[in-house]
């Protein structure tokens, strides 16, 4: 028999998603872009293009997953393969209780990727949003749930294809306790939004120029869609049965029929289907399919996803792994972060710090102080928290502790570098993802 979805079925969920701390693990996700000699995406459909990648890794692992005849993902065991509507590839890694194998699995997969590329001219790189494309001229993945996107965002924000087609990210998941743990790390997180987008501010470049902002593709989330993104104010102060409500009431983009085909939900929300708006009334699976079309800095599921980081080279990646958790992972430095992010709110509105931190980056200032200096602050604080909770992780912080010491995001350091209208070939060849 079917479970009958109601709200008090959903929060027991959440409920029951709490792990004993000995349990506790963290995974990530890398996206890259995939870029020609000009800096243009390997588009899906091309010889050696995107498609062709996903045929020849999962003939050395792991199998396809298919829509009608169109790979759009590789599973291997407890990761995957999956890609973004303009061809980004985003590896998601086994979770790991230590941070070694994550950092092993990432730099293991680029190598892979960067054997089957060879010397073709085909790059994978770092960075926040693609640096040299039109995004009218990057033909979209042929994933059914990116027509409805497409279709659904066009109307919601002026950047939404920006968004789709032209971002990358880092992403980290961790576990809870119970509700009150749950609570504390997604307002923690949540309100340091603006200071994890300006560490990691990677995205300067829009179409071959200086795009104005330190993270370009932290201002188009500001530009797609209000429902669904950002810091949502609904959830604060945060507990599980408010961010419960945001998501029954977001506008759903999509659902499936019975046959597998994503049909638009036209901005009904999921309380409204849960209470009869359809007369057929939802399934688990359904409700797991709404969760991935939410897209806040932070997003809780059964763990909690911080969101709000640039694609970085991947040693600045794992600094972003690492700084969450030892920031979540030890009593100390939760309470402590906590204290520092009451006194970083107090100046200005959430929308205002945010815009400073796309804009400038570790140098924009909230409070009378630089954010490097609420960075280095708050840096602090989680090393001292990996030394005590768990030294083996702590090496991973170091790459953010000198990006740090730069006084400046990484996008500030591509700038002095490159300038405001850097070459294609000078560009990709410092982006590496492995650094």
């Amino acid at each position: 028999m079917t479970e009958m979805l109601t709200r008090d079925a959903l929060l027991a969920r959440y409920q029951k998603s709490g792990r004993p701390r000995a349990d506790w693990l963290v995974g990530a996700e890398f996206e890259r872009h995939l870029l020609d000699p000009k800096g243009m995406p390997l588009p899906y459909s091309a010889p050696q293009g995107v498609r062709w990648m996903l045929e020849q890794l999962a003939q050395s692992h792991g199998s396809l997953e298919m829509e009608g005849d169109h790979p759009i993902a590789l599973m291997r065991e407890q990761a995957s393969v999956t890609l973004e509507p303009g061809g980004q590839f985003e590896l998601s890694g086994a979770p790991a209780k230590s941070l070694q194998p994550i950092h092993d699995e990432a730099r293991d997969f680029a190598a892979e990727v960067d054997a089957l590329l060879g010397d073709n001219g085909i790059r994978q790189m770092a960075i926040g949003f693609t640096p040299f494309a039109r995004i009218t001229d990057i033909p979209w993945v042929p994933k059914g749930r990116y027509a409805v996107m497409k279709a659904h965002l066009a109307r919601t924000g002026q950047l939404a294809h920006h968004m789709m087609k032209g971002t990358a990210a880092v992403q980290a998941t961790y576990d809870y306790a119970d509700e009150a743990d749950a609570a504390r790390k997604v307002g923690l997180a949540t309100r340091l939004g603006p200071l994890t987008t300006a560490m990691f501010a990677n995205s300067p470049y829009a179409e071959g120029k200086a795009s104005g902002y330190m993270s370009f593709r932290g201002h188009i989330w500001t530009q797609t869609d209000p429902a669904r993104t950002g810091l949502p104010d609904s959830v604060e102060p945060c507990s599980v049965e408010r961010w419960l409500d945001y998501l029954l009431d977001v506008p759903m983009m999509f659902i499936k029929d019975a046959a597998g085909n994503y049909l638009a939900a036209n901005g009904m929300s999921f309380r409204h289907w849960m209470e009869g708006g359809m007369g057929v009334p939802p399934t688990s699976a359904d409700w797991d399919l709404h969760l991935t079309s939410v897209f806040p800095e932070v997003r809780v599921k059964h763990t909690i996803e911080v969101r709000g980081a640039d694609c970085v080279p991947l040693p600045l990646a794992m600094s972003f792994v690492s700084l969450f958790k030892g920031l979540f992972y030890c009593d100390i430095a939760l309470e402590a972060g906590n204290e520092l992010v009451s006194r970083f709110v107090q100046h200005g509105t959430k929308e205002a710090r945010f815009a400073i931190a796309c804009t400038d980056g570790l140098q924009g200032e909230i409070g009378g102080r630089k954010l490097v200096s609420w960075a280095e602050e708050l840096v602090r604080m989680a090393d001292e928290a990996l030394e005590r909770c768990a030294p083996e992780d702590r090496v991973w912080l170091k790459p953010l502790m000198r990006q740090i010491g730069l006084g400046e995001s990484p996008a500030r350091t591509l700038l002095r570098k490159f300038g405001p209208e850097p070459s294609p070939d000078a560009l990709l060849a410092s982006s590496h993802i492995v650094g």
